[in-house]
Order: C-alpha cells, then structure tokens, then sequence
C-alpha cells in the first residue's frame, strides 16, 4: 500500500464514494466527505492527485463549500493536482475552479474510464514536475563556499542564483558570522563579472580618518604624505563586484559621499577634480539594524533606499535545522588535512552537543570550535571535551509532526553518516533500513555524501 500513489477523493454521496474507491484500487485511495476531512486527508498523506466534488454540503446550490474547499487544499498543497467534478449545469463553478488554480475538471454523470485517464495524466504530470524541480535542485551544487543543507538556505542559495546575472544593489542582513561574505562572493562568482575584480571593504575596521582615501584615493599632493596618485577600492573594483561589508559602521559624512558615487556613478579622488566613471556591482552587507541607525540619525534615509534594492536576510545558524552538524564535518576533514591529523568523526555527545548548542558566534565560533578541537584533540574523535560544549539537554517539541518526523530523520541521518564514517552500507545498518531506502531518503532530503 505505501508504493502505491496516494488519491483524496473528496465527495460526499456514500454510493459514489465506494464507487470511486472501488474503481480505483491502482491507488493508495483515501476518502474524505467534507472540507475537514479532506484537509485533515491532505496532512497526512499528501495525495499527488485530489478529485473533488464542488457540490460538497452544506451550500451545494452555488458550490461555495467546494470552492472554499479548493482554495484551502491548494494552500496547503500547491503542488497537488486537484480535479474537480461538477454536476451537467455547474459549468461556470467549473471554469472558476481551474481560475482559481485546479488542473481540471469533469462533469458527471461519471465515466471510470474518462475519469481515470484524467486522473492518470495528473499523476504523470504531477511526477514530471517533481523530477524537473529535483533535477534543478541537483543540477547546481550549495554556492561555492556554502554549506547547506536545510530549506532556509536552499531557498536563500536559489534567490541569490536569480539575482546574481543582474546588476541590482543587494543588502545582506544577518548576525556576525552568518557568512555575508561568503554569499556576496557567491554572487560575484555567479555574474557576468566573474572575470573581474571582487574587492572588499570592511567598514568598521578602517580609522575613519583613513577610510575615505581607502575608497575613493587621492592624488598626489592632496595632502601630506601624499607622494603618489593612488586609487581607492571603488576605482580598483571597476567591471566587477565592491563589497561594504559593516555599512551601517559607515561615518555619517561619508555617506553622503558614497551616496553621490551610487547616485552618479562617478567618483573624484581627493585633492582632484575630475570625475572618474566606475562601472560596479554593489553588494552592502551589515549586522546593525539600518532602520533603528536612521531613526537614531547616524545612517541616512535616502542612503538605505539605494542599497535596498534588494534585501537578503540570512538566518543564524541556530535557526537553520540540521546545518550545524553538517557545516561542522566539513570543517573537520578541511582542518584534519590542513594539520595532519588522522581524527574520524565526532563522539556521539559532541555531535548531539552541536546540534543543541545556539551558536551566538554562528559559523565563526562553529570553526573556531572545530579547528581548536582539531589541534588539540589526541584521540579518534572529537569529543565534548574537545570542543568545550556541555552535554545537550532535550529541546522544545515542535507543533507540527510533519515538520518533527522530517527534522527527525534528517538529523538521525546526519548523525549515522558521522558513526559510520559515511560508510553507507553502515549507516544503513545503524538507521534499519535497506540502502535503496537510504539512498531515496538522500535524494529527499538533498543530503550531500562525500564517502
């Protein structure tokens, strides 16, 4: 039963029900008579394919109960084909159906054999469609440099490949150490200007009595010292990709300054007078918040509006499920090789240890953590000791069992591979499960395997 796709049928008349049932035992067939049924149906099994009757009770006149019906099950299942059948005079109810987003409908009195065809094709189609977005999602790897697994940041990764071909100004947002750099660098990689220069300026970490040379240079003369002409970093990025990272550090009289550049596209070094045209990309980048900085005055308005163009809010590592372990084995093999060392995997307390943990230093502290424990550590695996963490306590249960069923086997999954030592024939063992199922659970949940 658990091969065999799974059809909601949602219709109310008892002798039609155990007609349908009948009809179509191909089907993993699930019967629900009214809205709360189906939706309650919907959850638990997802059907592929979903035949549903508009003249459902109590307003079976005007179809207003199917309709509502409808629109629910295709919020709740976009991706679900979903039939609707409609009585011999119920043609407009029909039309408005597929308006709404249904696949197709079908007016009774009901022939099995036309009705199963449009239900096979359904499924066909609905089986098409999940191999092409499987294949899109396999087709390119996390973006150089990432480490991803969960869906946050799938989908995040998929946003910046959109946007990276465009020369739209994007602002990161997120904590120090969620990796702004990395994804900004992504993007560079991923345009048209991936064959020119990335360069990058950390804000915060230049004297600001410095920092306006630093990006738009000087002449020579301009003042003392000053022996040579020399370009700032704006005039070195030209035809590629300037990174501001800690913009919202940026002194407030530079801002002005940096504003124009955006606004005009021209820079002028200090102590000259002619306009310089620069062709850049910009990526901003900051882990202040820009709205509390413009109300406090110390960041400007209009400035803001040319860095938004596109806003991209990257999660913290406590709020992406699953990474932490997976993030946390990549860097063991990179720092095992850097140094030499022959270290395995992690004990199982240290990987439950960094699943727990919240991270506050997110990816920074996560590798810091990892290479100290990697140095020091004088056994097969990297225990709590290595890593000064505490033992993990049980975290809060989520609502949702879907959602803890998933992030159950994904974390048991990541935890097997580290035991095992990405040996799947082990792993398998470890899980009960066949390798053919193990393998289908990869491909379900995009889990990377280095063996």
């Amino acid at each position: 039963m658990e091969d065999k796709k799974v059809l909601l049928i949602v219709e109310d008349d008892l002798g039609l029900q155990k007609q349908l049932k009948w009809s179509f035992e191909a089907y993993q067939t699930v019967i629900a008579g009214n809205r709360s049924e189906a939706v309650a149906a919907l959850r638990r099994y997802v059907p592929s394919v979903i035949t549903l009757d508009l003249g459902l009770p109590p307003d079976a006149a005007n179809a207003s109960e199917g309709l509502k019906t409808l629109q629910e099950l295709l919020d709740l299942a976009p991706a679900s084909k979903i039939i609707v059948v409609t009585g011999n005079d119920d043609r407009s109810n029909a039309v408005k159906a597929v308006a709404m987003g249904a696949y197709d409908f079908y007016q009774k009195p009901i022939d099995i054999d036309i009705l199963n065809l449009i239900i096979d094709r359904a499924f066909q189609l609905n089986q098409l469609e999940n191999e092409h977005q499987l294949l899109q999602k396999q087709s390119t790897e996390p973006l150089v440099g990432l480490i991803a697994s969960c869906e946050k940041m799938q989908g995040l990764c998929r946003t910046i490949e959109k946007i990276s071909p465009t020369n739209a100004t994007v602002l990161l947002l997120g904590e120090s150490g969620t990796g702004k750099e990395v994804l900004a660098k992504a993007m560079h990689g991923l345009s048209d200007r991936s064959t020119q220069a990335f360069v990058a300026v950390n804000c915060a970490a230049i004297p600001e009595n410095l920092l306006e040379s630093e990006l738009f240079g000087y002449e020579k003369g301009a003042y003392t010292g000053a022996a040579q002409q020399t370009k700032g970093k704006i005039e070195y990025a030209h035809n590629g990709t300037l990174f501001l990272d800690e913009i919202g550090d940026l002194p407030i009289l530079l801002q002005s300054k940096l504003l124009r550049f955006l606004q005009e596209r021209t820079i002028e070094r200090i102590g000259g007078r002619k306009e310089i045209p620069v062709d850049v990309r910009i990526i901003c980048a900051t882990h202040k918040n820009l709205e509390e900085q413009i109300e406090k005055e110390k960041f400007r308005l209009d400035l803001y509006y040319r860095i938004s163009e596109i806003v991209i809010n990257i999660p913290a590592l406590r709020e992406r499920d699953g990474d932490a372990i997976t993030i946390a084995t990549a860097f063991l093999k990179r720092y095992c090789l850097l140094h030499n060392k022959k270290i395995k995997s992690f004990s199982s307390e240290a990987a439950a240890a960094i699943e727990s943990y919240s991270w506050p230093g997110n990816i920074r502290e996560l590798e810091n953590k990892i290479k100290r424990a990697v140095i020091l550590s004088e056994d097969i695996n990297i225990t709590l000791h290595d890593l000064e963490l505490e033992k993990s306590s049980e975290s809060a249960m989520r609502v949702n069992l879907k959602e803890v069923r998933e992030s159950a086997e994904i974390i048991a999954i990541k935890k097997a591979l580290v035991h095992s030592k990405n040996n799947i024939s082990n792993t398998a063992k470890l899980l009960g499960v066949t390798r053919p199922t193990l393998y289908s659970l990869f491909e379900k949940y995009r889990i990377q395997i280095n063996e």
